[in-house]
């Protein structure tokens, strides 16, 4: 199973903010949009950051309140990590383990195409296993 099978099931929708924007209004769009993580894009679309749920606690913890004014770029990751749409569940679920992340941007060709979370992962994987033991129970019970 690719990259490619998880975003046919969830779609290539990918919120994106600008690295000017606030911590506080990207806060707010997590918080609406019920997600984890946000793709930080310059004017000309080309990705240049993750901003996670853990960033914005992270500054909060470190400078207070008072960060929340402050832009996106300042707390991002900016070395992002990303796959392609057909890379493997397993090839991702070890570079998000490897790397300790929880969200990949998906990238081919260039261009931003979709995200995934670890748990589009591991719901892709557990959907799999629970495949593969049907089958073998199909398997034998037919003989």
């Amino acid at each position: 199973m690719t990259v490619e099978s998880i975003l046919k099931r969830k779609g290539g929708e990918v919120i994106t903010v600008g690295p000017g924007d606030t911590l506080e209004a990207t806060a707010a769009v997590l918080f609406a949009r019920k997600i984890g993580a946000v793709i930080v894009q310059d004017a000309a679309g080309s990705v240049i950051g993750v901003l996670s749920e853990r960033d914005i606690v992270r500054g909060v913890a470190q400078g207070g309140a008072a960060v929340l004014a402050r832009p996106v770029k300042d707390f991002m990751s900016g070395n992002v990590v990303s796959c392609r749409l057909h890379d493997t569940v397993i090839e991702v679920m070890g570079r998000m383990s490897d790397r300790r992340i929880r969200h990949l941007p998906v990238i081919e060709g260039g261009k931003l195409v979709g995200m995934i979370s670890i748990g589009d992962v591991v719901k892709r994987r557990i959907d799999e296993a629970l495949l593969e033991a049907d089958e073998l129970r199909r398997y034998i019970a037919t003989g």
